[in-house]
């Protein structure tokens, strides 16, 4: 229940617009999803995750493959910044390891 407060608390502050979308991250025990969302239009610009695909490594690993691969899908949708949403999760560890990849690529936030 924790977590619920502290996403809503977060998501209040947090608002994506065209010239700005919102980069939200969710990480699970097994998989690490990204996507970029214009909250004015209620639109997903990209999306990486990896349900479905063979990547193999830490849970680290692959949250820092997701950042370089959000970065290059918003590469090719003409968004260069981005406004951080992390939802429930503190900044560090897997989650960081995303943020640090995807600003590697050239996304900023």
């Amino acid at each position: 229940m924790k977590a619920e407060y502290r996403k809503n608390r977060t998501r209040a502050k947090i608002h994506g617009t065209a010239t700005r979308p919102r980069l939200t991250v969710y990480i699970s025990n097994l998989h690490v999803t990204a996507q970029i969302i214009d909250d004015d239009k209620k639109v997903t610009l990209a999306y990486a995750t990896t349900v479905g695909s063979k990547m193999t490594g830490t849970m680290t690993e692959k949250a820092a493959n997701i950042g370089k691969e959000i970065a290059e899908k918003a590469k090719k949708a003409k968004v260069k910044t981005v406004v951080f949403d992390r939802g429930s999760r503190a900044y560090a560890g897997r989650m960081s390891a995303l943020a640090d990849a995807a600003r590697k690529e050239g996304l900023e936030f």
